[in-house]
């Protein structure tokens, strides 16, 4: 789903880590050009990771799961 929930795209989940996972999708890679998304992991959304586009093979997307404030620190750090 995206980040500000105007897309969906249904996945199988393929494997799975403490850092990432990799997902086969249910249709076109090209809604993920946004780079950051959540994965759903349950029909209600309450369990989700936020995650972030790490590679496309095909129908197969690797993703690495962003930790909570992860961007705001990174913001943070980027600026002078």
């Amino acid at each position: 789903m995206g980040v500000d929930g105007t897309w969906r795209l249904s996945c199988t989940l393929i494997d799975i880590s403490q850092s990432g996972a990799k997902l086969e999708l249910e249709g076109s890679a090209k809604v993920l050009q946004a780079k950051e998304f959540f994965l759903l992991l349950s029909s209600t959304g309450l369990a989700f990771r936020r995650c972030e586009l790490v590679w496309i093979d095909g129908v197969q997307v690797g993703v690495r799961f962003v930790a909570k404030g992860a961007n705001k620190k990174d913001a943070a750090n980027k600026q002078p």
